[in-house]
């Protein structure tokens, strides 16, 4: 698999590790305040402070969305990047709140911990580092 088909795998991985994150977002919340409607959490997602640790992830897979949409040709370099970029939505290092979500999220979650590593070892096994 080269590294251009590793990135569309990559965004697809991240794509499903985003997805079970919101569904246990919205099961936590739902605990709390009872059932919302879709339109309600959609808004709790773009809007509320507590969910912004969840916005990296949809940032980056618009953003490969987006390189994937350009018509400009695209180097192995360019793809490279990507992946980094990728490779980094995941890192818990300066942001200790996304580092506690994150963390919860793997330790309290058996199908959200195995996307992760399935994502870490798809994205480790690129060459996407510099």
């Amino acid at each position: 698999m080269n590294n251009l088909e590793k990135l569309k795998a990559a965004r697809q991985s991240l794509l499903r590790l985003h997805k079970l994150l919101i569904d246990r977002e919205r099961e936590l919340e739902e605990g709390i305040k009872g059932p919302l409607s879709h339109g309600s959490f959609l808004g709790m997602l773009l809007n509320d402070p507590d969910f912004q640790w969840l916005r990296r992830f949809s940032s980056a897979i618009a953003e490969v969305d987006e390189f994937f949409a350009a018509k400009d040709g695209v180097t192995e370099e360019m793809v490279k990047t990507q992946l980094a970029k990728l490779k980094a939505v995941v890192e818990m290092g300066s942001d200790d709140y996304f580092a506690a979500k994150y963390q919860s999220a793997l330790q309290q979650n058996s199908e959200i911990a195995g996307h992760h590593s399935e994502f870490i070892a798809l994205i480790g096994s690129t060459g996407g580092e510099n």
